[in-house]
Parts: C-alpha cells; sequence; structure tokens
C-alpha cells in the first residue's frame, strides 16, 4: 500500500475521531445544557441537530465531489480540517442552541468537503487491483468508523472525566477539538503526495450541477442507493440519539430498560471500547474477502447480523434483574451480529468504487455519492430515532433499527443482478 494511500488513511481517522469527538461532546454538552446557563434539550432537538449536520453533508458533498474532480483531490481534502476547527470553536463560545445548530452545519460541510475528494482519490489509487480496493476500502471503513468511535470514546472522559480521579474538561474539550483538526490539515497537506491541476479531460464544457445530473442519469448507481440508504437509517438511529439517551437522567417511564440512561462517562467507554473492537476486527475479515465472496453475499450477510445484533441488545436491554454474569450471552449474541453487521459497509462503498470505474474523470462526484446516501440515511435514522427514543428510549432505537434493516434487504436482489455486470473490471464509458 502506497506511502499517500496510508497518509490519506491515517487523516480520514483523524478527522473523523474529530468528528465524532464533537458529536459525543455535543451530546453532553446538550444533556447538562441547562447548568451553563442554556435551556433543557429534549430527544426532539438532538434529532433536529444531527439532522443539521447530515443535511448539510448531503447537500454539499456533490458541489464539493465536482471541485475535487476541477481542482484535485488532493487540495479539496485540505477544506474539511479546517470547516471542522471553525465549528467547534464557536461551539465551545455559545449555549444558543440555533447558533449551535450553525456550527452543525458547518461541520457538515467539513465532512462534505472531505469524503468525495478522499474517496475520489482512493478510487483512483485502487484502479484494477481487486485485493489492493478491498483491503483500502475495508480501512476506510476503519479509519471512519474507528475514528467516529474512538472520537465518541474519548467524549465522555474528556468531557465528564473519571470518577475519583479527573473532573474532566467540559465545555474546553472543544478547543482541544480544534488542535486535532488541525493535525488532519497537516496529514493531507504534507503526506499525500498527488498532482492538483486538473486533468485535460476534467476540462469540458458543461461542467458543473448539469454536468452531475447527467452522470447520474446515464449511471446504475441507484441501484445501490435504497439498500445503502437504509443501512445508513439503520446506523444513523444511534448518531446523537445513542449516547443522548444513555447518559441522560432516567426517565420513570422506562425504569425497566437497563440502558436507559444514568449511565457515566467511563461506563460509555468501556462499552464503546468493546463494541470498537469487535467492528474492528469484523471490518478487516470483510475487508479481505473481496476477492473470494461478491459484494451484495456481504452486504446480504450484515444486514442479517444487524438483526441479531438487535436482538441480542434488547434481551439485554431487559436483563436488569439478573446477575452481570448471566447477561454476557445476549451480549454474545449482540457482538456476533455486530462482527456480521461490519461487513455491510465496506462491500457498498467497493460497488461504488467499481461503479466509478466508467467515469475516471469524474470519479469524485460519483463518489461523492457516499456522502449523498450516508447524508440521507442518517437524516431519516436521525429523525426517526428522535422519534423512537422520546417514546420507547432504547427499545424504540432498536426496534426502528430492526425495521431499516428489513427496508435494505428488500433491493438486494435487483442489485446482485447487476452486480455481475462489473466483474472488477471497468464499465464502458458512458
Amino acid at each position: 500500500m502506497a506511502p499517500s494511500i496510508r497518509n490519506v488513511l491515517f487523516g480520514t481517522f483523524t478527522l473523523r475521531f474529530s468528528t465524532g469527538l464533537t458529536g459525543g461532546l455535543i451530546a453532553f454538552y446538550l444533556a447538562n445544557l441547562e447548568n451553563h446557563g442554556g435551556t433543557h434539550v429534549t430527544a426532539e432537538m438532538v434529532g433536529v441537530l444531527t439532522a443539521a449536520f447530515f443535511a448539510t453533508e448531503l447537500i454539499a458533498s456533490p458541489f464539493f465531489g465536482l471541485l475535487s474532480d476541477r481542482l484535485g483531490h488532493h487540495r479539496v481534502m485540505q477544506f474539511g480540517p479546517i470547516f471542522g476547527a471553525s465549528a467547534v470553536i464557536l461551539t465551545g463560545l455559545t449555549t444558543n442552541l440555533v447558533l449551535i445548530g450553525g456550527t452543525r452545519v458547518l461541520e457538515g460541510a467539513a465532512a462534505a468537503a472531505s469524503i468525495p475528494s478522499i474517496l475520489g482519490f482512493l478510487a483512483m489509487a485502487t484502479t484494477n487491483d481487486e485485493a489492493l480496493r478491498g483491503r483500502t476500502s475495508a480501512r476506510f471503513e476503519l479509519a471512519t468508523l474507528g475514528g467516529i468511535g474512538g472520537g465518541t470514546l474519548a467524549a465522555g472522559i474528556l468531557y465528564d472525566g473519571i470518577p475519583g480521579m479527573w473532573h474532566g474538561l467540559g465545555p474546553l474539550a472543544f478547543f482541544l477539538n480544534a488542535g486535532i483538526y488541525g493535525v488532519s490539515f497537516l496529514i493531507y497537506r504534507y503526506g499525500v503526495k498527488a498532482p492538483d491541476a486538473p486533468t485535460p479531460a476534467r476540462h469540458v464544457a458543461g461542467y458543473g450541477i448539469s454536468r452531475y445530473i447527467g452522470l447520474l442519469r446515464r449511471s446504475h448507481i441507484w441501484l445501490l442507493a435504497p439498500t445503502w440508504i437504509a443501512v445508513n437509517a439503520a446506523i444513523g438511529v444511534y448518531s446523537g440519539q445513542g449516547l443522548f439517551n444513555l447518559i441522560r437522567i432516567k426517565d420513570p417511564r422506562f425504569i425497566d430498560q437497563l440502558l436507559a440512561g444514568g449511565m457515566n462517562g467511563l461506563e460509555i467507554t468501556v462499552g464503546l471500547l468493546a463494541a470498537g473492537a469487535v467492528f474492528v476486527v469484523g471490518l478487516i475479515y470483510w475487508g479481505n474477502r473481496f476477492k473470494t465472496t461478491r459484494r451484495t453475499t456481504i452486504l446480504f450477510y450484515g444486514i442479517m447480523g444487524g438483526a441479531v445484533l438487535v436482538v441480542g441488545a434488547i434481551a439485554f436491554n431487559h436483563s436488569g434483574g439478573l446477575d452481570p454474569i448471566l447477561r454476557s450471552p445476549f451480549a454474545l449474541v449482540a457482538g456476533v451480529g455486530l462482527f456480521v453487521l461490519a461487513g455491510a459497509t465496506p462491500a457498498a462503498l467497493g460497488l461504488l468504487a467499481d461503479m466509478s470505474e466508467a467515469y475516471p474523470d469524474d470519479r469524485g462526484a460519483v463518489m461523492g455519492l457516499y456522502s449523498v446516501f450516508l447524508g440521507i440515511g442518517q437524516i431519516l435514522g436521525s429523525l426517526i430515532g428522535g422519534f423512537a427514543a422520546e417514546r420507547a428510549a432504547i427499545d424504540g432505537l432498536l426496534i426502528a433499527t430492526l425495521v431499516m434493516m428489513g427496508v435494505a434487504l428488500l433491493p438486494l436482489y435487483y442489485l446482485r443482478h447487476y452486480e455481475h455486470q462489473l466483474d472488477g473490471a471497468p464499465l464502458t464509458t458512458a
């Protein structure tokens, strides 16, 4: 794996670490906003703020994808850390929900600038190398989800501290996060060797939104859209809502749910660390199966794994009357489901990269659809999660996940019939 690819993946990790850290810190910040002079925050408000982030990523990603094709992937990937650092600094300076909503928009712009250009670069760098594409897709998802998970994990310790040992930084942690964004910028700026100048093929008439629409009309990418949107919606149910509902004050309506509120930062950290370790192993395992297993097969396994995860988590959530040792089988079932679910995202990303081979001069625009599908799914998941959590707490989130997994399964049949046309080789450019 070339040094530039490794550095892009490492930069992706640090960038997404900052994204996860921001999301985690905001969950703690909003849960305690009244203590900082702000207003009371409900689950629906958290859902709207989370949706604002993904709506911005959704809307702005096509623009930045086109821009990266025109200016060069290396140049545009440096915009994201600048936007992100600005967002977290502003967040730490206000308790106004409207302004916080504005910082979520700016944070969404950071993701929109970074992800299409990063994926365009990686798709270009792995052309005609199936094994490398599989490893790179898995490691990109590992860097993305590991970074977000690690950042969320660190948020509990940085904000809330460790009982009896350290009091935490509180809102000051937002300013520390700005420095981590700066590290991402330095990695992209000095650790990646790639030409910034666009190739002559990119100097074409109609470059802009009309070209983007034309690209979508003549591609088969939308066969992937329904499944990937539904999978992202299932994951998006927990964006903001998962952590918020674990740490919020216990609601008497859900006293029978073990995980519904009242958990401290250390407990959250341990839980996320265990789940993250399982997910990392799953990503590596499924990423190494690209040469022997069809992408749609891995997607199918991942969706079924998500259903198993929900069953185990619901059982664990209602095991409050049991000895902790007797809860272990439920956690084991959930862990197995999580391991299998880990294969879904690199498989979908690999499919998208395969499809981009038909449009070598528009890789940034095509790979930018990663953020579009992610954004649509996360917005739906965030809004559905807010509604479900307010009415059924953690059970509501888990049931919503199961429904989204069912929806993801339905279009997979049609995508599988198209997959054989790719065969790991470039399609004929339209």
